[in-house]
């Protein structure tokens, strides 16, 4: 076995960034509190790519949004298990659950679990 990274990447408006890093805070917290070794949120400062797909063509975010690009690392997939099932059951975490309740569309939002393949 070897590091398990959970990842998403998610649009978001501009004015919803400071909400969307308050409740990221707490989920941060959260998750750490019950195990997971790192958890990290950023927003996209530089995502105009010519040659490739940027982040932003990706996401279909639009001229007032940025984007969200996040991970959360774990010991191994049952690691993530443990640690996931324990942050759902926290009740710290019932009003960032609700999808109505997030600063975001949560049907924009890819998310994924990944085996690392380079851990360096």
């Amino acid at each position: 076995m070897g590091i398990y990274v959970d990842g998403y990447v998610l649009p978001i408006a501009w004015n919803k960034l400071d909400e969307y890093k308050k409740m990221a805070e707490l989920a941060g917290m959260v998750w750490k509190e019950h195990g997971a070794l790192a958890y990290m949120e950023c927003a996209g400062d530089d995502l105009e790519q010519k040659e490739m797909v940027s982040f932003k063509q990706l996401t279909g975010a639009n001229e007032e949004e940025t984007v969200i690009f996040a991970w959360v690392v774990f010991e191994s997939k049952e690691h993530r298990d443990r640690v996931n099932q324990a942050v759902m059951a926290d009740p710290r975490l019932a009003g960032v659950m609700n999808p109505d309740a997030h600063p975001f569309d949560c049907k924009r939002m890819a998310y994924g679990g990944f085996t690392a393949i380079v851990d360096l």
